[in-house]
């Protein structure tokens, strides 16, 4: 399933009842902010208590895509789950970092790095398989 409006596009990689792995490309920005929120809050919605965001096709993440970022991390931290960033490029490794949200917002090397977090029944199969 892939989802895209203007400049953003929200593509699920993996999914198990309790965690999606899901790619983010283009552009996190007021463009995209209605729909990044409406697609994953529509996966929390269904069950998804974890989110790993595969942001290395993530080309640009400004001050509204970083709102973005931390009211998902909020309301999956409500739900008792988590938000986990993998591949985040050396501008959103910056804006986390010069905004001192690195902390809340880790960043993993890999999709599988940010998975080894969660434990092992609330991981999906990775990498996926192909059918």
């Amino acid at each position: 399933m892939s989802t895209q409006i203007r400049r953003l596009a929200i593509t699920e990689l993996a999914s198990c009842d309790a965690c999606a792995v899901l790619r983010v490309t283009g552009e996190l920005d007021q463009s995209g902010e209605a729909h990044f929120l409406g697609t994953l809050g529509a996966y929390v919605d269904s069950g998804h208590r974890h989110l790993v965001l595969d942001a290395t096709a993530l080309t640009f993440c400004d001050s509204r895509g970083l709102n973005c970022l931390l009211a998902m991390r909020w309301l999956l931290e409500r739900r008792e789950g988590r938000l986990l960033l993998a591949g985040a490029g050396r501008r959103l490794t910056e804006l986390l970092a010069q905004t001192r949200s690195d902390e809340l917002l880790p960043s993993h090397r890999t999709v599988a790095h940010a998975l080894a977090e969660l434990p092992e029944p609330h991981r999906p199969v990775w990498p996926p398989t192909q059918d």
